[in-house]
């Protein structure tokens, strides 16, 4: 850990000889009378310049809690409404992805399993049994992230078997994760939108679907929907007399797509992404097709197996493998769920967690949970004890953060991040992390400035709740965690009131911006030199460009 700076010179300068008293006197009246006519007024602290950013009318109405400490130090920087709970919005997956480090491994990956239930293969290729594709989670399959030829690589390993017709059935177990996959308090209005599609144990291709809505000349509308796999029925009753807004709607646990409506304005063509009804069967028609192009034919059906239900399958001695297909590792999983805030990621790490936790009995209560997510949370519990942070202060009942009953502190958050960097998974964490101005969620935020290519850290975003919490090191080199929370806030109300109102992102941002400044002034009258002591060699910080840059000198 580096230390505070010695902030004294650590040198004395002689006067080149001895002056009369009075001379000396004089000249120093002189500097000091020179000194007050031209200094210019001192620029406000960083409390008082957040403090009137938060106090502009248009956030009379909304709860500001943020906090801000030094990693170098620990010293407190800046409070308001610290220890307050708020809304985390997408910062909660800075638990949720800690957690997964830590109980996971940074280096586990997640296989998704085809199994036959004989290993027996006739003369003419017959396979007499059933394939089991059987899932553990891993969000990334069929992405291309993950592996997005998988289901050719499992039909190519059984047509090396000599494999050329299934004579059973291709079941689809989905069972690996005990209770609901889908985020206790996620909104129904959530559910089908691309943001909200729901983890599975056999997830495939993010659990996504493409609709692809075409005016053809005046009449309006053709759809069609891929992957034809996902076997969606479209019940369309679009129509250009029927407005300019497109409607696409589909009941929770329903395979059948509405339309009304009809595109906007002079729109041609218009690709919309929304949330599959159900991966795992999918999964299962898109092997089926992989198998039919390797001329190997399913002589059963395809059915899927969800929680409660079993395959006793698995445990006969006569099911062995046919081949597993990996995920990338948990921080390459990682990584993705913070760069692009992807809220079936999260989940999908939440409830890997509950399951080794489960496996360890890690809770060590008389009663045990009864479900992954459960597990999860007792999981989480006792790191938020590890880490120092007191009970009720960051209250999560998923991972994702889509959740509005989540409820964390700015404290919570800081003091966790803070924690993280004592670990040695930390550096995975740090680096997953969006870089303003560079990738991520940030890409497009902080384009110029102290604050880009500098400042780490995750965004959140949901209805009138903004979060914005991570790293950044300040202008005279001071590294910094932070958590800036905005809850209540209606935006598009406050900036009807007060059209110079900033959007919520901006007002984040400028205080973020601050802390990046924070320093500034210090760092110049200390000669634009700063040496972090403990290190062999030190660590020197020269001042360029705004803030401080850091080199290790040669020996």
């Amino acid at each position: 850990m580096s230390h505070a700076p010695n902030r004294s010179s650590g040198t004395s300068r002689r006067l080149p000889g001895a002056l009369p008293c009075w001379l000396l006197c004089t000249v120093l009246a002189g500097v000091a009378s020179t000194a007050n006519a031209q200094a210019p007024a001192a620029a406000p602290g960083l409390q008082q310049q957040i403090d009137d950013y938060i106090a502009q009318p248009q956030f009379a109405r909304a709860d500001w809690g943020i906090a801000v400490r030094s990693l170098d130090t620990g010293k407190v920087l800046y409070t308001h409404n610290a220890d307050r709970l708020f809304v985390p919005a997408s910062t909660a997956k800075l638990f949720t992805a800690a957690m997964a480090l830590a109980e996971l491994g940074n280096q586990t990956r997640i296989a998704t399993t085809l199994y036959a239930t004989s290993a027996r293969v006739s003369a003419n290729g017959t396979l007499r049994g059933d394939l089991i594709l059987y899932g553990r989670g891993d969000p990334s399959l069929g992405t291309s992230e993950g592996s997005p030829d998988w289901a050719g690589r499992m039909a190519a390993a059984l047509a090396e078997l000599g494999v050329h017709r299934v004579e059973g059935n291709l079941i689809a177990d989905a069972t690996y994760f005990s209770g609901p996959t889908i985020g206790a308090g996620w909104e129904a209005n959530d559910l089908q939108t691309w943001y909200g599609a729901a983890p599975s144990a056999l997830d495939v291709g993010g659990n996504l679907m493409k609709v692809s809505v075409t005016r053809e000349r005046r009449r309006c509308c053709s759809l069609s929907v891929t992957p034809d796999a996902a076997q969606v029925q479209v019940v369309n009753q679009t129509s250009e007399a029927s407005g300019t807004t497109l409607s696409l709607f589909r009941p929770v646990g329903s395979a059948t797509l509405f339309a009304s409506g009809a595109l906007p304005g002079r729109s041609q063509r218009h690709t919309y992404v929304l949330s599959l009804p159900d991966p795992a069967r999918t999964a299962a028609r898109t092997l089926r097709q992989a198998l039919a192009r390797r001329d190997i034919r399913l002589g059963g059906k395809v059915t899927v197996l969800h929680w409660p239900q079993a395959d006793p399958a698995l445990t006969q001695s006569t099911t062995r493998p046919i081949i597993s297909i990996d995920s990338p590792t948990v921080a390459s999983l990682i990584d993705h769920t913070l760069k692009h805030s992807d809220n079936l990621y999260a989940q999908a790490l939440w409830l890997q967690v509950g399951v080794v936790a489960a496996q360890r009995n890690a809770c060590g209560q008389s009663r045990r949970p009864d479900t992954s997510s459960n597990w999860a949370r007792c999981a989480l519990r006792g790191l938020l004890g590890r880490a120092g942070i007191p009970p009720g202060a960051a209250l999560l009942s998923e991972g994702s953060g889509l959740a509005r009953r989540d409820l964390v502190t700015p404290n919570a958050l800081v003091q966790w991040l803070s924690w993280t960097q004592t670990q040695p998974w930390g550096p995975d964490l740090r680096n997953a992390l969006p870089v303003a101005g560079v990738d991520g969620t940030l890409e497009h935020r902080f384009r110029d400035g102290a604050a880009t290519d500098n400042l780490q850290a995750k965004t959140g975003t949901l209805s009138h709740d903004y979060t914005l919490t991570g790293f950044v090191t300040d202008a005279a080199g001071e590294h910094l965690v932070f958590s800036i929370m905005l809850n209540r806030y209606p935006r598009w109300e406050a900036a009807r009131e007060y059209p110079q109102a900033p959007a919520p992102k901006h007002a984040l941002d400028a205080i973020a911006k601050m802390l990046a400044q924070h320093g500034a002034q210090d760092a110049r009258t200390r000669g634009g030199q700063r040496i972090i002591p403990g290190g062999n060699p030190p660590k020197v910080y020269h001042y360029t460009a705004d803030r401080y840059r850091s080199f290790t000198p040669p020996p």
